[in-house]
Formats: structure tokens, sequence, C-alpha cells
């Protein structure tokens, strides 16, 4: 049955009183004519148009199951693991039987269970967490200005790579994300379990001016969000917060909300970015790449920097209607920055080893590092912290007191990463190897060198006397 509204009622009645006749109203629109001139009684009665609602039970609201048999219904379909509303059809059936109730039918325990509270039911049937999640109140707190808050977070990316050793792997990244602009302010990608190194190594990039103009996003946070992550907790992190006079907190054990914005961005990255690299796995299909892994880890993060800087912090943001780096940089404010910067690296640059100045500098992985200043420590042992990213540069501490920075000239004029450097090593090793194993094999395949050769003797060897005959069994008179 059609049910019609109050408006559809009086644009039928105001045909009629246009001059169309009921028979050509109720034709067209399918209402009875009875049904017409019923409307008009009404609507004559009541101008107000309240005749021509559709008028209320009197016992609309009310149930008519008896009430013991309701809440025998609402106990079951609030059991763990949920069961099915024919089951509990019968069971209630059964109890109503027992206790001569009236039967009720089956869509009046479907109606039953639809009219619980649906927290209730989540709470019931999937737990604290989820009913958390969907029901909870959260309080979504948007930073007021740049560098007033950021959040720093990890993942495991949906892409295979190769290791070193050629060997397929998933990298991990750690993203450092300013609250208000959603800008990224640094990250770093690497192989490996999430430690404080890299959580440093990020932090290290966020905080420092970058080289590249279109990245502006730098300074100092009032606040660092990051979760409880044993790499977040450290007693290095905590010492970094304290010097730089950065606010550090935690979010609750468990407790992913507040983390939403970051996660947005792993979001962007898993359905913008992996899918057009080879390796890209697809979000829950159990680890498996589509396509073969070719990249290694030094392009990734090339492909990284690239995707950051000049398209996701360039592209207006959904929420903010500006583009990151926009609005970080409109209210024209100074980043606040480090009061040494040296004392910054000797808290994040984590790589640490111990070197003994040379007269020709410091030698550090294969690579001369120079110095005015290093002339002054010639024989002494100094410790020298580098960034993994650029070796090109080296920071020197004598004493746990910085001391200089240090440069390769050969590599100064660009950013070299340990990895890229090794690499090229191993390379040139390998072909040396190769061009070794390709002479040695063109030498073995020379005819013997017989310059110097000792003579052959011409006197005829000595004829050895004849073996005697073997004996015979046979007792012979010439053999007596």
């Amino acid at each position: 049955m059609v049910q019609r509204t109050v408006e559809t009622k009086l644009a039928l009645l105001r045909q009629h009183d246009d001059g169309t006749p009921w028979t050509r109203i109720a034709a067209v629109s399918g209402v009875p004519v009875r049904t017409l001139t019923r409307w008009a009684s009404k609507d004559r009665n009541d101008p107000t148009s309240h005749g021509l609602e559709r008028s209320r039970r009197v016992d609309r609201g009310t149930r008519r199951i008896a009430a013991e048999l309701v809440e025998v219904i609402e106990a079951l379909a609030l059991r763990r693991p949920e069961p099915t509303a024919a089951f509990i059809h019968r069971r209630v059936s059964d109890i109503a039987q027992d206790r001569s109730l009236p039967g009720l039918s089956y869509s009046s325990v479907r109606a039953v269970i639809a009219a619980l509270d649906p927290g209730l039911r989540t709470l019931a049937q999937h737990g604290d967490a989820a009913y958390r999640d969907r029901f909870e109140v959260v309080f979504r707190r948007n930073a007021g200005r740049p560098n007033e808050q950021w959040q720093v977070d990890h993942t495991l990316l949906d892409i295979a790579i190769l290791d070193k050793a050629g060997s397929p792997v998933r990298p991990w990244l750690t993203i450092v994300l300013d609250d208000h602009s959603r800008g990224v302010a640094g990250y770093t990608v690497f192989i490996g379990a999430p430690t404080a190194e890299q959580t440093a190594l990020a932090l290290h990039q966020a905080v420092n001016r970058k080289t590249n103009p279109a990245w502006p996003i730098c300074g100092l946070p009032d606040v660092l969000y990051s979760d409880h992550g044993s790499d977040f907790t450290s007693a290095r992190l905590e010492r970094v917060c304290l010097d730089t006079h950065i606010r550090l907190i935690h979010s609750r054990i468990g407790v992913p909300q507040g983390r939403g914005k970051i996660e947005r961005f792993y979001g962007t990255i898993t359905t913008e970015l992996l899918p057009h690299l080879p390796g890209h796995i697809p979000h829950g299909t159990g680890g498996h790449p589509i396509s073969a892994p070719t990249l290694t880890l030094r392009q990734l993060d090339g492909i990284f920097e690239q995707f950051i800087v000049s398209d996701y912090n360039q592209r207006s943001h959904s929420q903010t209607g500006e583009a990151p780096s926009k609005r970080w940089a409109a209210s024209g404010f100074i980043p606040r920055s480090p009061a040494h910067p040296e004392d910054l690296d000797l808290l994040l640059l984590t790589a640490t080893a111990t070197r003994k100045v040379q007269r020709d500098g410091i030698q550090f992985a294969s690579t001369r590092y120079v110095s005015p200043i290093l002339a002054a420590y010639v024989g002494e042992n100094v410790t020298v912290r580098f960034n993994p990213r650029d070796i090109a540069e080296i920071r020197v501490y004598f004493d746990d007191s910085f001391l200089c920075r240090a440069i390769a000239p050969e590599l100064a004029a660009d950013s070299v990463s340990l990895q890229e450097l090794q690499a090229v090593r191993a390379r040139r090793r390998r072909d040396l190897k190769k061009q070794l194993r390709q002479r040695r094999s063109l030498a073995d395949a020379l005819p013997d060198d017989t310059r110097y050769a000792p003579a052959e003797d011409t006197e005829p060897e000595p004829v050895p006397p004849p073996a005697p005959a073997p004996r015979s069994g046979l007792r012979l008179y010439a053999t007596d």
C-alpha cells in the first residue's frame, strides 16, 4: 500500500479546485474517488491540514510480548558469540510454552533484537576496543600554528625491495608530521625493526633546514606526540626533548585515537604511491608482491622525497583547504632553532666511530676527511658522528665536545650515502676480481716455459737384469 504525504494529498485536492473532475484525478493518480472525497472532507473540516495526516495507532510504541520474554530475547542476543535470530526465536518459543505464555513470531523476535542499543551490542560482541573506536566521543585537537605539535610514527610499507644481498624485504617508514599544516617535516626509510636511531634520523631531518627550497618545514616543535613504542620511550629521545625544550607526549597504551592525521598520510602513501612501484603488495593480501621487486633502499628513499616535496606538500589538503607547504609558511613566523646545532647532532646522530687523527686528516670508511682544525689534534683519538644518509661530511668530537666538521674533498660536491659508497666499492672490487680471473685463466692457458729447462741426457740408461724365473712346485735335479 502506497503511503501518500500531506503535500501529495493537497496537490491532488488543488487539481479538483482548479476544475479537474475526481474521476480524472483518480485515473491519473491511482487513488480511488472515495478516498479523494474523504480527503477533501477532512481538509474542509480542518483547514490546518492536520486532518490529512495519517493517524497513529493508539498502542504504537508498546509491546504485546511478555516483559520476561523480552528480557530473555535481549539476554540471548547479547551472548558471545552472537546467536542467530532463528536460534533465539526457537529458544524463546520453548520457554514461552513451558511458562504457558503466548507465543511470538519470528518478526517480533527480530524487532526486539533490532531495538537493542547498538553500543551495548558492540560492547557485548566485540569488546571494549571496538566500542571505543565506534561510539566513544573523540576529542580532535588541531594545532593553531605551525610547529606547535608534531606527530611521529612508524609503519611497515606494502612493498618489497632488494636488500644488499639481493633478497626481497619489506621496508619501514618513519614520518614526522606537522599537526597544523599536515606537512611532512622529516622521514626515514629503513630495513629492519624500528629503533631509536631511525627515529632520531627522521627527527634530525625534520628539525634542520632542507637544501631543497620547496621543502620549507623545519625548526623545533613545542610538542612531540608519539605512541608507547620502545624507540619513542628511549632515554636518548627523552634527552633530546629535554635539551631542546620539546614536550614529549605519548598516547595511551593500546589506544590509537589521536594519531588519525598521520594514519591518513600512511593511507595516502598506500593508495597513491606504492601501487605505481615494482614490488607492490596489495593491502591485506598476505604479503605477496604482484610484481618482481627491483628497487633498492636508496632508490625508494629518493622516490619518497620526490613524492613528499613535489606532490604531497604542494597539493591542497581536503580538510585545511591549503597546501601543507603554503599553510606552514603562510603565517610568516620564524621557527625555533637549537641554541647549538652541533649539540643536536651529538644527540640525534647516533652512528658513531672512534678514529685517530692522521697528518692528512681522518680516515673513515676508506675516505679521507680534512679540516684545518684537525692540524692541532694529530695523533689524538676523536669520536666521529655521521649521518648515514650523507657521508660527505662528518662531525668530529674530542672529549665529548664538538670539535669541527670535516669534509671529504672528493664527495663534498654531492650528497653520498654510506650504503651508496659501499655499493660502489663492492662493485669496483667485483670488477677487479673478474679481471683477475680472466688474466689468470689466460696465464694458465699458456704453454710451459722451457727456456731454462735442463738438457736431456744422451747416455743410454742401464738395462736392469732379468727377473728370476718363478720356482716350480715340481722338484728337478737341475734345481737341487
